[in-house]
This record gives C-alpha cells, structure tokens and sequence, in this order.
C-alpha cells in the first residue's frame, strides 16, 4: 500500500494529551482509530500485535490493556475532545464524529471494551472492529473479522485497517446482567469462596436505602454482555481451561494448542459421559445467545423452519430484535450435532427477560460464563436462592465486514426464513471433527463417535 495510506488513520499528539494547545493540522484522517491490544493474548501474538500498531500508528493511539484500563483511556481522550472542541478546534470536533475503536484480544477483552463504552454514555458513541486474537473469537466471527489469529506483520495490519475504513456499522442488542446473592448471616460479608468475576460483572454498591437493585443484606453483581450467558457443563469445561491456562501460561502459546487442551479438558471433566438416550429435558447447559457464533463460530440457534416457527412462535435470530435465543444441551454428545449441517441444541424459548432462580439442591456450586469469561458460582447451602437476571439494556454499535454472520432485522439483505429439515441430531463424519476458531482445531481422536449412534 501507498505509504501515506497509515495517514488515513493517525491522530496527531496534541488530540490525545490532556491540556494541549490547539493546533492547526492540515490533513483530517477520514478514519482515526484509538486501538487497544491485550499484549498477554495468544501468546506472543499479542505483544508482538502491540509492537506493529505502534510503529505504523501515533504510539499514544495505541494502548496495551495490560498496563491501562481501557475506561480510563477512553475518559482522557475524550475528556481532551471535548476540551478542544469547547476552544473552538474543529479537528477535534471532526475526530469525535468519525473515530472509531480497534481491539485485538479474546472475547472478554472485547467485551470488556464493549462495556466501557457503553458505561461511558457518550452522545456519539464510535463502533468498534475486533481482532480475532484469542481461543473462541466469538465476537470477530460473527461479524466478518475471521476465527484465525490475525498475522502481526505490518502489511497484515494495513490490510485490516483497511477493512476498518470499509466496515459498515451495525447495531447489536446489549444484555444488562444482574447476579443476587445473600450475604451470611456470620462470619465475613464477602462470598465464601470469593468469586473471582470476569470484567463484565462486577459487585454494585448501595446508593439508597429504596436502590432495588441492591436489596437489604445481599451482595449484588451487575454487568452486561454481547454475545452469549451460559452455565452448567460447557462453563464447566471452560473453566477448567482458564484456571490451567493461569497455572501454566507457557503450555499456551498459539490458538491451535489452546482449543486442543480445551476439547481435552471436556473429555476429562464429565462433560462427554452421558449418552443421548437421556430424556430431552435432562438439560446440562444452557445458552442464552445474542449472536450466531458459540465455541468458535457455532450457531446452536440454527433457522427454524417455517412450521417451527409458526408452531412455537419464533422468529429469525436476529441481533438487534431485544431477543435471546436460549438453547440447551443434554451432553458434549448432544453438542456435537452442531458439526453437522443445519444441526441444532434444542430450542428452549426466545425472550426479552429471563429470570434463573438457584435453590438449595444437590449442588453446592455450578459454572457460568459470560462471553468467554467463565467463574465458579456458589448456590445455596440453606434455604435461601441465588437469582440471576437478564434483560435488554440498549444497543452498541459494531463494525462488519462483508463477511458479516449476524442478521439485523432492518436489513434487507437479511433471510427471514430457512427451510432446513429441523431435526435434533446429524451424522458427525470425519470433516466435523474439525471445529472451532482455527480451521485445523480437530476433536482428539479418543473421542469415540460411535456414542452418536
């Protein structure tokens, strides 16, 4: 590419350091980009990633999530907007309506970012592309940006940016999360064994005695998320991963041993023990999902024929329609069907709320995960119950390329129907075994397929 092409998304210093003088600049990027890079994502991928933004780009447009919040980033630019806009620079004021977001890490790196503008309210807020640089890549899946890990040398990085500049915007649905839980009666306030909560959910503090969200003697957790809410043994599994991945980082240093050391991990953990002669409704996971991209561009949801949705009301999964999809799955048997064509998880309901209610039972715990980020969940040792909600929130705006998976129902582009044969399970031949964000990601060859018959 031309060598002034990087002009066409630098941002000059005196835009992104507080307290500057304004500047008379002669060429206005018709794309500016803040991008921000998880350095400790997909090994040395991610700081390698950091390096190259760097030197085509203004370094201060570059942020490693590793040393800098992105909410406290994001407030001392746009505060500095603001501050030169009210001087009078219309640069500034131009930046502000035609920036956007680049973040390069896993989904709860992106989700994550995603909140922080979203908790910002800002009046314009910008749209935001995602690097795939993590084991799922969920979110840069379903909306065109690939499931590889993206290559880290400059051309790479000018050919995406070049996507960036080319991406249409596209709303999608945000899911506001609340988690209850009662505080004990004695010993410490904080929950017993403390949670350790991805980024997207966090503890809310009393404001007022008549605050409804945080009632009298509960401890009380909110947070949002994009893509997906799930809980039992997909959760499970993915927590296992996580915790083996912080004990040993070394072990995990490219995409392809990762979703191996995963697909393992569900052998070990249960996960691949029942077979699908139990009942349809011995659920053990549940999914609620916004987008069409689960475990690494999965589509649990599949399209409803048009006797199914006339029979049960639903509509086309769209991601901008205020609804879930929530999906369930007997075992990692069941899941399997998703690998064959047009294969499914069993339909559930579509809502625009959902209430979950945990009570004292045979478990003292279960998994849940919120876009990847997955932590152990205490459930209740007395009479008491553990209640987690969902509702629609708002809309966040993303960038989509031509690629593009999701459906928005103000697209007329968009399919209304599909008229797949809507059966639950599928033959899983050689070609399925391979699955995931990594097109030579394959299921270990212990996994025995003949449970499928």
């Amino acid at each position: 590419m031309a060598s002034n092409f990087i002009d066409n998304f630098k941002i000059p210093d005196y835009i992104l350091v507080p307290g500057s003088e304004v500047e008379y600049v002669s060429h206005m990027p018709p794309c500016p980009v803040l991008v921000f890079v998880n350095s400790k994502s997909g090994g040395q991928l991610g700081g390698n990633l950091l390096k190259t933004y760097r030197t085509l780009l203004n370094p201060k447009q570059v942020f490693d999530l590793g040393e800098q919040a992105p909410d406290k980033a994001l407030s001392t630019v746009y505060a500095n907007l603001e501050s030169l806009n009210v001087r009078g620079d219309q640069f500034a004021k131009e930046i502000k309506e035609k920036l956007k977001l680049i973040v390069a890490g896993g989904d709860g790196t992106a989700g994550w970012l995603l909140g922080v503008v979203c908790d910002l309210k800002l009046s314009n807020p910008p749209p935001i592309a995602t690097v795939p640089l993590g084991t799922g890549n969920n979110l840069p899946f379903a909306f065109g940006w690939g499931k590889k890990n993206p290559a880290t040398d400059e051309g790479s990085v000018e050919a995406f940016l070049d996507q960036v500049m080319k991406a249409k915007e596209m709303k999608i649905d945000n899911w506001h999360i609340l988690m209850r839980m009662r505080t004990p009666k004695e010993g410490p306030c904080d929950p017993i064994p403390p949670l350790e909560l991805p980024h997207s959910l966090h503890a809310f503090h009393r404001v007022s005695k008549a605050d409804e969200l945080n009632m009298e003697g509960c401890h009380t957790f909110r947070g949002g998320f994009w893509n997906y809410f799930s809980m039992g043994m997909d959760a499970q599994v993915s927590y296992a991963f996580h915790s083996e991945r912080k004990q040993n980082p070394e072990k995990f240093k490219n995409q392809l041993v990762n979703q191996t050391t995963y697909a393992k991990l569900g052998c070990t953990q249960g996960w691949f023990s029942a077979s699908l002669s139990h009942p349809a409704n011995s659920i053990r996971s549940i999914v609620c999902l916004n987008l069409p991209s689960f475990s690494g561009g999965l589509n649990p949801w599949g399209t409803p024929n048009r006797r199914k949705q006339c029979d049960r009301d639903f509509t086309p999964p769209f991601v901008d329609d205020g609804l879930l999809e929530v999906v369930g799955f007997r075992n990692a048997w069941h899941g399997l069907v998703l690998f064959a064509p047009k294969g499914h998880g069993t339909r559930l309901a579509q809502a625009r709320r959902i209430r979950f209610e945990f009570c004292k039972g045979a478990a003292d715990h279960t998994f849940m995960r919120i876009d990847g980020e997955p932590w152990k969940q205490p459930l209740p040792v007395d009479d008491d119950t553990v209640v987690v909600e969902i509702s629609h929130r708002g809309q966040v705006n993303m960038l989509a390329t031509q690629n593009c998976k999701s459906n928005s129902m103000y697209d007329p582009s968009s399919p209304c129907h599909d008229d797949e044969d809507d059966s639950d399970e599928g033959s899983v031949a050689e070609e399925f075994r391979k699955f995931g964000a990594a097109d030579t990601f394959r299921i270990p060859d212990e996994v025995d397929f003949s449970h499928l018959n």
